[in-house]
């Protein structure tokens, strides 16, 4: 029997994602990084950690709610796990609004970007907010007053909302002395202040402070005593019993209509709100101490998102860019026509994704195609690559598209793209009961005239990344453009898997999950054991964004123990502890947070000089290797695995200027520039594979 490995070996999951986040409010503090930029990391944060909370916290309090008390890897219960996130994210999140209301804000307003708050308002500005209040919002503004036939409103999931102490009665002669009043999605959280009376360049209002200013209107004849802004998270996961349903697709329309009113799991509360209210608050929701959350400021954040959109400072943001083209594809036209003489590599966002988009635009107008296959796992709300899919169908061409529709909170877009493409013909498969299909592949089957008559030709388009033109200005991944038979063949035969039933085919060169990705890395490493145990220079370089699966991480500390020198990359959450004495000395591992967010997978074993170099959409987790649909690609072309290695693999190592280092206890210590030169790998490769727009 197989013994499980220490849990001292491992470290928590949910403890990574804080001190991950806590990485991303560095760069918020960072003096180098642009005014608005800061502020835009600000928010990311928010971001995060409301997903954290709808997840990964409320997964917690589930598993604490049903008595289940299996611990994690790391050996930590869920009650232990809950009590620890409670402190690092109250931390966390006290930090958050220092930075804003000491730092980021003051200097803002140095810059000429306000956030005017009551108490400053001049009279002009008094009347125009007065204006704005009853012209755009009393007409869409509902109070309710809490009595028995007014019960407590249901509030929407993370939606801002505004709970009010009353004293007096009303024309009924009723007095319950609390009322709700909910903020419509449709009115902006933030206004500016028109020229004529603003006292800067761009002065901003809240919503709620408009609201404080005037709420008086909403409740006539009766004393407001307090008004306080409240937002509260709820569980967002969704509960779809895979295994027993007959239709995916409507069981998973039922449970969208539930996710906005799942359980509640954190409460946020401006710091002005009285205790009465705070206690008022957690009853309604069934939360308890641990679960409130006291802020500083606007319960959201997030909503701070929409200001460097609206502040046309350029000083104040990263500089803008204009992807480049690798050079094959300079000045050519034909993509079919070059990918018939080599591969093409494509990296995002210093290379364009118009290729891509052209790669399928071209198929869906050329006679000679006649079949487009292609995995939708995120593309957004309005894509053009899912219209020109749209538009293929219509053309007549056999278009299949698996539409993974367990995509999280991408649900609703992927539903409605599916039913588009169901009206116009094409082939809609939901992937596979059970497993996320989160592989990224395009294929297409042209009608070609050869020397040997016309024959079929496949060319197939792989990536790291999603088929989402936005994300691809933003994330870092690389695109493989190839003709080659024997991956076509491999991309072909996981299409048919997914379609189809039937024995998964043996395949020449594709690592794929939930088959042979685990069992091929671990191979892979075990070889790099092998070779140093015979006196050979042992060398792995992987790149990622978590690493979590408590057997690789054991193999990697074989490995380590073995002498392999060992490289890891991990943007996200790493479980694994490194530069232990006798356990993982050789393994180094850095986070790179910056300007894009670092989404390539790579993974490199130095294989006796042979340099194997693979590409994937996996993340070394549990859920990666067993539960999903994953591609695991190598690069053929001699030339392409040099460019993967030199402008992947490299620079990230050689990075001081945004890279973080990680101690065996989890947490991270900023890289130094060594003797005063400073190296980033995101700027470097802005400069030689862009060009400033």
């Amino acid at each position: 029997m197989k013994r499980s490995p220490p849990p001292a070996h491992f470290l928590n999951r949910e403890l990574g994602l804080l001190e991950f986040n806590r990485r991303v409010l560095a760069q918020a503090a960072e003096e180098g990084v642009p005014l608005l930029e800061r502020l835009r990391f600000l928010t990311i944060v928010s971001s995060n950690l409301d997903e954290f909370f709808e997840i990964r916290v409320a997964g917690l309090k589930e598993q604490i709610k049903l008595g289940l008390h299996d611990p994690g890897p790391d050996g930590r219960s869920a009650s232990d796990v809950f009590g620890a996130v409670n402190l690092e994210a109250r931390a966390l999140v006290a930090e958050q609004y220092q930075l804003l209301n000491t730092v980021i804000l003051p200097a803002l307003e140095k810059e000429g970007v306000r956030f005017s708050r009551r108490h400053v308002w001049s009279t002009a500005q008094r009347h125009w907010v007065r204006d704005y209040f009853m012209r755009e919002m009393l007409p869409v503004l509902t109070p309710i007053g809490l009595d028995p036939a007014h019960p407590f409103p249901k509030v929407l999931n993370k939606s801002l909302n505004f709970a009010l102490e009353l004293e007096g009665r009303d024309a009924f002669g009723r007095n319950s002395g609390i009322a709700i009043v909910q903020a419509p999605r449709i009115l902006p959280r933030l206004i500016r202040l028109p020229a004529e009376v603003a006292s800067v360049e761009y002065d901003f209002v809240f919503l709620s402070s408009i609201l404080h200013a005037h709420v008086d209107e909403l409740f006539s004849g009766m004393k407001v005593l307090g008004c306080y802004q409240f937002r509260l998270t709820r569980n967002s996961d969704l509960y779809v019993e895979e295994e027993e349903i007959g239709d995916l697709r409507k069981a998973l329309q039922g449970e969208l209509l539930h996710r906005h009113f799942g359980d509640g799991v954190r409460l946020e509360v401006a710091d002005n709100c009285s205790e009465r209210l705070v206690e008022f608050l957690l009853q309604q929701f069934g939360l308890e101490r641990e679960d409130l959350y006291v802020v500083d400021g606007p319960v959201n954040l997030y909503r701070l998102r929409e200001v460097p959109d609206q502040v046309d400072r350029p000083a104040l943001k990263y500089p803008p860019f204009q992807p480049g083209l690798p050079g094959p594809l300079v000045g050519r036209a034909d993509l079919f026509e070059v990918l018939a003489r080599q591969d093409v590599l494509l990296h995002h966002p210093y290379q364009s994704f118009a290729p891509v988009i052209n790669f399928l635009r071209t198929a869906a107008t050329d006679p000679q195609v006649i079949a487009i296959k292609q995995t939708v796992y995120r593309t957004g709300t309005d894509s053009e690559l899912m219209e020109i899919l749209i538009d293929a169908a219509r053309r007549g061409k056999e278009v299949t598209v698996i539409v993974e529709l367990l995509a999280r909170f991408d649900e609703e877009a992927n539903l409605n793209w599916a039913e588009r493409l169901e009206e116009v013909g094409a082939h809609v498969v939901y992937g596979v009961v059970g497993h996320k299909t989160h592989a990224k592949m395009a294929l297409v089957v042209r009608r070609e005239e050869t020397e040997q008559g016309r024959l079929l030709k496949r060319y197939v388009h792989l990536a790291t990344g999603n088929y989402h033109p936005r994300t691809a200005r933003l994330y870092t991944d690389f695109g493989l453009f190839t003709a080659n038979e024997e991956i076509c063949a491999d991309v072909n035969e996981v299409f048919q898997q997914l379609t189809g039933l039937g024995r998964a085919g043996k395949l020449r060169h594709l690592w794929v999950s939930p088959f042979t990705m685990h069992k091929r890395i671990v191979a892979a490493i075990r070889n790099e054991v092998k070779l140093a145990a015979n006196g050979k220079k042992g060398h792995i370089i992987a790149k990622m964004n978590s690493l979590l699966e408590p057997a690789i991480i054991e193999e990697l500390y074989v490995a380590s123990i073995a002498g392999v020198r060992l490289d890891l990359i991990v943007r996200g959450v790493c479980g694994l502890k490194p530069g232990i004495k006798g356990l993982s000395e050789n393994i180094r591992v850095c986070s790179i947070i910056g300007r894009f967010l670092e989404h390539h997978r790579i993974f490199y074993f130095a294989n006796d000089g042979a340099e194997d170099v693979y590409l994937s959409s996996a993340d070394w987790m549990e859920r990666n290797f067993f539960r999903r649909i994953e591609l695991c690609f190598p690069l053929l072309d001699p030339s392409l695995k040099r460019r993967v290695i030199r402008e992947g693999l490299l620079p990230c190592l050689a990075d001081n200027g945004q890279s973080w280092e990680m101690k065996a206890d989890g947490t991270y210590e900023r890289a130094a520039p060594r003797r005063g030169r400073r190296r980033s790998a995101q700027e470097e490769l802005l400069f030689t594979l862009a060009t400033p727009s």
